[in-house]
């Protein structure tokens, strides 16, 4: 079982191939090795960028199998995410995948590789195009074409990869390897999980076992045992709450008992899943939002999906494949999508004062430096208006 890794290590300087160079190496379907190179990646051929992680391995969100799977020569490039302007404007944003082929180090005037199952001539040969590949960004179907699935790099991720047992041990050495991780995120990671992994099985002494794993994630991770105890039962219908929430304001998450009575037993709110594992580290902290999302491919399928409430992403809050089962380490960076009811509005004190934007910083580093139950005040809309009222009438009795 063969797993060529790439050549390239977190970190490093590189140069996107032209387009020219990158379409001789796909086949008739827009790919190479299953990866499709889609329209949306065209405008950063003959651009420099950082590797932000090699992706050895990724998770399976296509089959929802959930678990990690091989790749082979392929990386993520820093702040190169997915547009969706070729895909129905998909608002997912997903970290693209960067095959070694497309790529070479800045400076370097060498040829395209030769890379398993990648033969330059039989490929430009196929005279794959710029309308070939906007052409594949839709299956053929029956359907009419406003009907037609979409495909993209995430609904053949699986087709492209490998399957990965958790076990292998090579994976966790590629991790350290190629810059992704230090040796002891990596070792921190595999012994949380381990425990995690025991506690159902212990034969004896489960309690006492309990109290020792808890203990342990508060020391190497902040946190107590990923658990959730939702509060409404599994068909019943779940609250909702609307804050119109627009990019660049400031929220808090609000903290899991909170959340928990927003969810049922299959933790769901209207549909939308709260991930215990991932998403309740981020539980308490403070956090700019990214944008509202109404729209996104369903990877199972490539139908569009629209959302009957918009979700919304944060900046920086993404899936760290530190806690989910099956999946550690993997550097896909998925944004988490969070209901409006699980997060509070923050309003920022002394909005008139010129040095509030580096105090709002610091407050944000502070906060989410800590174990979440720090934060900036939340000041309600009242207040505001009778501070900035109050400040106006100390300035006019000074002039």
């Amino acid at each position: 079982m063969t797993w060529s890794l790439s050549q390239f290590r977190a970190g490093d300087l590189i140069e996107v191939r032209s387009k020219e160079e990158v379409l001789a190496t796909l086949d008739e379907d827009g790919c190479l090795d299953g990866m499709p190179f889609m329209p949306e990646m065209l405008p950063y051929c003959g651009r420099h960028f950082r590797v932000s992680a090699v992706a050895h391995k990724a998770c399976d969100t296509a089959r929802q199998t959930w678990k990690n799977r091989r790749l082979q020569a392929t990386v993520h490039l820093a702040g190169l995410r997915c547009d969706g302007s070729a895909h129905g404007h998909c608002e997912a944003e997903c970290n693209l995948f960067w095959k070694d082929a497309w790529l070479k180090r800045v400076g370097s005037s060498r040829r395209l590789p030769q890379t398993p199952g990648f033969h330059a001539t039989t490929n430009a040969a196929s005279g794959c195009t710029e309308m070939h590949l906007l052409a594949n960004t839709r299956l053929t179907s029956d359907l009419d074409d406003a009907d037609r699935p979409y495909s993209c790099q995430a609904t053949r991720l699986f087709d492209a990869s490998e399957p990965l047992a958790w076990w292998d041990p090579r994976q966790y050495v590629f991790d350290v390897l190629t810059r992704n991780c230090s040796v002891g995120r990596v070792f921190r990671v595999l012994w949380l999980a381990s425990i995690r992994w025991f506690l159902p099985r212990t034969p004896f002494g489960y309690n006492l076992f309990q109290r020792f794993a808890n203990w342990m994630h508060r020391v190497l991770a902040g946190r107590t045992l990923p658990s959730l105890n939702a509060k409404i039962t599994r068909g019943a219908t779940t609250p909702s709450e609307r804050l119109n929430l627009q990019p660049g304001e400031l929220v808090r998450i609000k903290p899991q008992s909170e959340i928990e009575k927003t969810i049922d037993q299959s933790s769901r709110n209207r549909g939308l899943s709260f991930d215990v594992e991932e998403m309740a580290p981020y539980c308490g902290r403070l956090f700019r939002v990214h944008k509202s999302v109404t729209k996104i491919i369903h990877e199972a399928t490539g139908n569009m999906r629209h959302m009957k409430q918009p979700c919304i992403m944060l900046e920086g809050v993404v899936c760290q494949g530190e806690y989910a089962k099956c999946r550690l380490n993997c550097q896909r960076a998925i944004y988490s999508y969070w209901r409006e009811i699980w997060l509070e509005r923050v309003y920022e004190p002394a909005l008139m004062d010129a040095g509030t934007h580096e105090r709002t910083k610091l407050a944000i580093m502070t906060a989410n430096g800590s174990n979440g139950d720090s934060a900036l005040p939340i000041v309600c809309q009242p207040e505001r208006v009778h501070q900035r009222d109050s400040l106006q009438r100390t300035q006019t009795s000074q002039v």
